[in-house]
């Protein structure tokens, strides 16, 4: 996840800074490490926030944009480019929420699933039926269903495919509360800065441009559901006209080009990317 990025000798130091300020060897998680290590939450969510603050610095972005979202443990990183928090508070912020959501897990038996197709309103149902949560509502035809086990394996909405995730709970539920309160101290230490870009949240899309209240939203949705179908929905209604996704990239322009067609996507995987990014910078104007 981080090979490529740490070719380049300055996104190298940073990443060790980085490592030092967490207690966490990133460098050996983003090059070295196998399926099984990075796949617990606590050491993959500093990872994917690391790579995507090195795969900013690399692209230099600066004011270059006018939203900014991220999925999930994104936020963090998202919060970070638009100025709300520093990149060393982002990697603080996310190291706490990777020991506390897996500490939460150890304690709970919840699993999630992907739900892939079928009619929204129809699979909705199922999953509330089945005592499950629609934990991500992704938009363009992906809901990811979370909770007990024996649950999930029922799950069968008619014309979907149901697709059990490698993780180790039920995350944005109920059962991350837990992980809440440590969160909340956490964040109560945290400097925070009105953006310098404006933050499309997953509680319900909503836009804020307010330092702590990026802060609290990411930290309470923790368990609650992830809205990035609203989300998608604000950058249409708001004008957005090309969506740039940071690495590790891909996941997010697929659902954008399904979810909202009208905007143009573009995955930033690996430095080679970059001139290609500049352009689609240039060509949506910042937006």
């Amino acid at each position: 996840m981080l090979a490529q990025w740490l070719d380049n000798p300055e996104l190298r130091k940073i990443a060790l800074e980085f490592s030092d300020l967490i207690d966490l060897d990133l460098l050996h998680l983003g090059v070295t490490a196998d399926a099984d290590e990075i796949k617990d939450t606590e050491m993959a969510q500093p990872l994917i926030v690391a790579a995507g603050l090195l795969s900013a610095y690399a692209l230099n972005l600066d004011s270059q944009f006018t939203f900014v979202a991220g999925h999930s443990v994104g936020e963090i990183t998202a919060a970070a480019i638009a100025g709300n928090i520093s990149a060393a508070d982002a990697m603080t912020l996310v190291r706490a929420r990777g020991r506390q959501m897996a500490i939460a897990a150890a304690d709970t038996s919840g699993a999630m699933a992907a739900v892939l197709g079928g009619e929204r309103e129809l699979v909705l149902a199922e999953i509330s039926k089945l005592g499950l949560v629609a934990a991500n509502d992704n938009g363009g035809g992906q809901i990811v269903a979370a909770g007990d086990p024996t649950a999930l394996a029922k799950l069968a909405p008619e014309g979907a495919r149901v697709r059990v995730l490698a993780v180790a709970g039920a995350f944005h539920t109920e059962d991350m509360q837990p992980a809440v309160a440590p969160m909340k101290e956490v964040a109560a230490t945290i400097t925070t800065f009105d953006g310098r870009a404006a933050i499309i949240s997953n509680q319900e899309g909503a836009i804020t441009r307010d330092g702590r209240d990026v802060i609290n939203r990411i930290v309470n949705q923790i368990a609650s559901p992830v809205r990035w179908d609203l989300c998608m929905q604000t950058m249409q209604e708001s004008g957005v006209t090309g969506v740039l996704e940071l690495a590790p990239a891909g996941t997010l322009v697929g659902l954008v080009k399904r979810g909202a067609p009208t905007v143009e996507g573009f995955a930033l995987k690996s430095p080679a990317d970059i001139p290609v990014a500049l352009e689609f910078i240039a060509r949506h104007g910042g937006r």
